[in-house]
């Protein structure tokens, strides 16, 4: 019984990682958008690339921290698992 539970905690990591990635799909969208309207914006009044490069980067920076978020959750619930027993 105490290697089924096991297997069914290692089998819900795994989901919960796969689920925990698709996080990553929110800032690439976001980030996409983002630099679509900053090319745009460069395009429309080129005087300004600089302030709005720097704004578009970091607003972007922002962005990925939410897929780095889901990575590091995903990796923790695979390689170093809280809930596996060490038995």
């Amino acid at each position: 019984m105490g290697e089924f539970n096991n297997f069914f905690v290692q089998g819900c990591s795994a989901i919960g990682a796969g689920l925990a990635v698709i996080a990553g799909i929110g800032p690439g969208i976001g980030q996409g958008i983002a630099a679509g309207h900053g090319a745009a914006a460069v395009g429309r009044n080129p005087g300004a690339k600089g302030d709005i490069m720097s704004t578009m980067l970091l607003g972007q920076a922002v962005a990925e921290t939410t897929g780095l978020y889901g990575f590091a959750v995903a990796i923790i619930l695979l390689f170093a698992n809280p809930f596996k027993k060490a038995w």
